[in-house]
């Protein structure tokens, strides 16, 4: 690879970032950084009637929510995005040429008919492909179907008996026959250009020279190196990685939960976090720990890519969102917390908490039973958290109430009281004690939580258990 090496991710704004997608642009960057080379965004909206404004919005939010800043290619609009509804007057000079050059025909066949001679096919235990029901017809045949208001695709004349062979650099070797293909459609009934001729087209344009994506494109292959090949443009190289799938091996769908980017971000969780997980699945690396993105590319093998599908597990993007919240400066976390912390707090008391349960949360939710521990009532126990406390007995805890009296809320001085007062050490003293004040037996460090506790709120939540 050399470093003029262009990657580029090119999504249709037809609905929310997938992960799946979001991987493959995260592949593209950091081909394209790891090269010194360039990384574009392209926008395949031809389908006007499912792509949304809003969708384009949201996508471009996302990358860089992610941190995946693209570069600005030759033909851009404003913002760096090359958008393939505004390049009409392009492919239309493409499809003259093939036109002119008789490697074009115009096609009359309704979907209707497309579908039953698939079946047709399939019910014969043949691979469906197009027939060539319209490939030989005369022009006086074509002006007929045209008189009667049809309007034609355009089906690209796929050459007979060759072979596409290609080295995918995922993959390995690669051969296709063109008997196998069936010649396809390049533009469609209304005058847009079909996405097996614009994708070719505009890699060749724009000077991508690395198509990085995924697998389920992999049979797309050889139809754009024909279409390249009959236009004289360049053809990339291709690589295709494996696809993500769930625990159980399904392909990642909304019944295995959130599957957007939007989704996650919504949630809580970090773009650090999210692209860490994303940067392991389906590529192994050298580095186990933690990367940040801008270390990433020195990472990046493209040989490292796997060809098994890669199993998203949310328990792993978990340990990833640990990993982020414990590096994340505290002004971030804070930002992040925001939603679920009381405003009539000090800033500085603020801090003091969300450097206290950084590490205790993965979600936002979380930290709401540890803002009621600090700053509010705490809920009623369980039962078998009940029955602990009243078991420990009142003494206990009237021991409790007089170390509070003494030492306030410093820890080792109160728990070195309690155990010359009533004997109980380890386990016994700590675990009723912090059940009582905080109504968990498990948590962040007790004696920096109770260093944020009021003197009065601990001695009451004391005296509960001293009555009993």
């Amino acid at each position: 690879m050399t470093a003029r090496t262009v990657t580029r991710f090119a999504p249709s704004p037809t609905g929310a970032l997938h992960l799946g997608n979001a991987r493959t642009a995260l592949f593209n960057f950091l081909l394209a950084r790891r090269e010194g080379g360039q990384f574009v965004l392209r926008i395949e909206d031809t389908d006007l009637e499912r792509s949304t404004e809003a969708f384009l919005q949201q996508l471009l939010a996302d990358l860089g929510w992610l941190g995946l800043n693209w570069d600005l290619p030759a033909g851009a609009a404003e913002g760096g995005v090359v958008r393939q509804s505004l390049r009409r007057k392009i492919y239309d000079e493409y499809f003259t040429r093939l036109e002119a050059a008789g490697q074009t025909y115009p096609c009359f066949c309704s979907a209707t008919e497309l579908e039953i001679s698939r079946r047709a096919q399939l019910a014969a235990g043949r691979p469906p492909r197009y027939a060539g029901t319209c490939r030989e017809l005369t022009a006086e045949e074509q002006a007929e179907r045209r008189a009667r208001g049809l309007a034609p695709t355009l089906r690209f004349r796929v050459p007979a008996g060759r072979t596409v062979e290609f080295e995918d650099f995922v993959r390995g070797p690669q051969k296709f026959a063109t008997d196998d293909i069936g010649d396809f459609i390049i533009r469609r009934a209304d005058g847009s250009a079909q996405f097996f001729f614009c994708n070719a087209v505009d890699d060749a344009l724009m000077g991508v020279t690395h198509v990085l994506r995924g697998e389920d494109h992999h049979t797309n292959t050889p139809r754009q190196i024909l279409l390249l090949e009959a236009l004289q443009l360049r053809v990339p190289h291709y690589g295709h990685v494996s696809l993500i799938t769930g625990a159980d091996g399904a392909p990642l769908s909304k019944r295995h939960g959130s599957v957007s980017v939007h989704e996650f971000r919504e949630r809580g969780f970090l773009p650090q976090a999210i692209v860490n997980h994303l940067f392991r699945l389906g590529h192994t690396s050298d580095q186990e720990g933690w990367l940040s993105l801008a270390d990433m590319p020195a990472h990046f093998r493209v040989d490292h890519l796997g060809r098994a599908p890669a199993r998203f597990d949310e328990t792993q993007l978990a340990h990833w969102q640990k990993e982020a919240l414990g590096r994340a400066p505290i002004e971030e976390i804070t930002r992040w917390l925001r939603p679920v912390l009381p405003a009539s707090v000090s800033e500085a008391r603020l801090r003091d908490f969300v450097d206290l349960v950084r590490h205790n949360v993965v979600l936002p939710q979380d930290a709401e039973p540890w803002v009621a521990v600090v700053f509010a009532d705490l809920p009623p126990l369980a039962d078998e958290d009940r029955r602990l406390l009243v078991e420990t007995g009142a003494e206990f805890f009237r021991e409790a109430v007089t170390a509070v009296e003494r030492h306030g809320t410093d820890l080792p001085a109160l728990s070195a009281a309690l155990q010359a007062g009533t004997g109980k050490k380890g386990a016994a003293l700590y675990k009723p004690l912090r059940l009582a004040l905080t109504g968990r037996v498990h948590g962040p460090e007790l004696a920096p939580l109770m260093k944020l506790l009021p003197v009065d709120t601990v001695r009451r939540r004391l005296e509960q258990w001293s009555r009993n």
